[in-house]
């Protein structure tokens, strides 16, 4: 009855990814469905391992992320898990070959939210590769069936939108990031006077990973590139919100998107994919 507690622990990582994403639980779930699990148990994982390092103040941070590593290395090496969330990551890692340097990349990043605090340019761009790019070519693996010559081709472009999301997050989440966690992201940026110039060059920045991530997306498989192509929709109509804010305004307030508004972005997008436009 292994297949129960399979199916129980991608069930656990397909909650976890809906109780704290609705932008990526829509994506998600306009993927092929042979497709969903599998992201939903990367980012049931990356989801844990961010609240590690984000919420978990009061225990020893440190000591539960060197243990999370270590299981996670654990749970792939014998293929089982008694934590549902690592079990059904393994799953996903063993079943689609996704190189481990990839997770370890991802999960040093993470270590950096414990102990740095502001980054220079050579720290960011690794800080970015970790949190951000990295995700993206795990679900790239995903996405190309094994096809290694598709990955290798659509590689630069999912970390462009990977690094896209990620810098949209980071402006999203100025106030917590800087004033509750004390964290500085972008470099050469002081936050303590963020101003529009400052602000200007982080979004034309951003739209320069749009740009190239787009490029990508038109070459994903029919089977990926609806579901992908939803959470680029999203996050461009975040990013043209925030571009639409003062910088001021961004200091102080979490920039979002409501519900209603995500779901007709769905239906149009929808509509939009239908009519060829991908």
């Amino acid at each position: 009855m292994k297949q129960l507690f399979d199916d129980i622990s991608m069930k656990s990582s397909k909650i976890i990814t809906k109780k704290y994403s609705t932008s990526f639980s829509l994506g998600i779930s306009s993927l092929d469905a042979n497709l969903q699990k599998h992201i939903y148990n990367i980012y049931g994982f990356v989801r844990l391992a961010d609240e590690i390092v984000d919420t978990f103040h009061g225990y020893d941070q440190q000591k539960l992320l060197s243990e999370f590593r270590i299981d996670t290395h654990k749970a792939i090496e014998r293929g089982i898990s008694l934590n549902p969330t690592l079990h059904a990551f393994q799953i996903t890692i063993n079943e689609f070959k996704i190189d481990l340097d990839l997770i370890d990349c991802f999960l040093d990043s993470m270590e950096m939210d414990l102990n740095k605090r502001e980054y220079d340019s050579k720290t960011f761009k690794k800080y970015i590769l970790g949190s951000a790019e990295v995700v993206g070519l795990m679900c790239l693996k995903v996405f190309c069936y094994g096809d290694e010559k598709m990955y290798l081709e659509l590689k630069p472009n999912a970390m462009s939108l990977g690094s896209a999301f990620q810098k949209i997050n980071f402006l999203r989440d100025l106030k917590q990031d800087f004033k509750e966690l004390g964290r500085s992201y972008f470099p050469e940026v002081d936050l303590t006077s963020f101003d529009v110039y400052s602000k200007k060059m982080i979004e034309k920045d951003i739209e320069k990973d749009f740009n190239h991530a787009m490029e990508g997306i038109k070459k994903l498989p029919k089977s990926s590139r609806f579901g992908v192509y939803i959470a680029y929709v999203y996050y461009h109509k975040l990013f043209n919100k925030i571009v639409k804010t003062s910088p001021e305004k961004v200091m102080e307030m979490r920039i979002r998107i409501p519900n209603s508004q995500k779901f007709y972005l769905l239906l149009s997008t929808y509509m939009r994919h239908n009519a060829n436009f991908l």
